[in-house]
């Protein structure tokens, strides 16, 4: 019974001293695996800034039914030359948006009907934001914000005319000088006809100053001025279907 027992113990002491070498061996292969895992991931950057750069390639689209070019790598871009038609329509723009304003003005104390009220505030603020950026886009490039009219027009030179007279004649759509003045002394539904009447007027001058703007040749290339010019002239075809039909609702 005693040699039974002693070989019991034995047998335990045994049991837990190979169990002690199996789990030292198992922590010392997993310590060995988790350092081999960190020191290849540290190794990762080192070997990533030590690989040479693929070189850039540059394509060139090609012409409609033309095969694209691969350009050498040195090539640059170039922005197109800003021609004068774009400056004189970004001057005159300014001019032109500066009077759909001064009559946006006027809705406050000259008509109490809300949906003209509604339009004529989204006009107000779309246009004297394109104004700011006009102006910026001018003074980026260092052009005045105005041209003086003896620039643009020589025969009017040293002329005395009113402000709004001289406009209409530079500015396709502007009212005139008189058309100003029917509008400030109508309230009510006089008001609003003459209000939509003459704003539909403007924006079609503005509509045709796109259009010519785009039929001169190497005009409306840089980029900001293409996408000004056409947002331009889709919001104000927008603008001009709803007066038509605010028009044509009014008794």
């Amino acid at each position: 019974m005693l040699d039974y027992s002693m070989s019991i113990k034995t047998f335990r002491a045994k049991s837990k001293r190979k169990l002690w070498s199996v789990m030292k061996v198992s922590s010392w292969r997993s310590g060995l695996m988790a350092g081999s895992t960190l020191a290849s991931l540290f190794s990762l950057p080192v070997c990533a800034q030590h690989a040479d750069p693929a070189p850039p390639v540059v394509v060139q689209p090609g012409a409609p039914g033309q095969p694209t070019q691969t350009l050498p790598a040195s090539t640059r871009a170039t922005l197109p030359p800003r021609s004068p038609a774009d400056v004189q329509f970004m001057q005159g723009m300014i001019m032109h948006h500066a009077q759909a304003v001064e009559m946006t003005a006027l809705i406050e104390s000259h008509t109490t009907t809300k949906d003209l009220r509604s339009l004529a505030a989204r006009i107000s603020h779309s246009q004297s934001e394109e104004i700011k950026f006009m102006k910026r886009w001018l003074e980026a490039r260092g052009e005045p914000t105005g041209e003086p009219i003896s620039a643009m027009m020589p025969e009017m030179a040293g002329m005395d005319m009113p402000s709004h007279a001289s406009h209409s004649m530079l500015m396709p759509g502007m009212l005139t000088e008189k058309q100003m003045e029917a509008l400030k002394k109508a309230k009510g539904k006089e008001f609003d006809r003459l209000f939509l009447t003459g704003m539909i007027q403007h924006h079609g001058g503005a509509l045709i100053m796109v259009k010519d703007l785009f039929d001169t040749a190497g005009a409306g290339q840089d980029a900001e001025l293409f996408s000004f010019a056409t947002d331009v002239d889709s919001g104000q075809r927008a603008e001009i279907r709803i007066m038509q039909t605010m028009l044509g609702e009014r008794p």
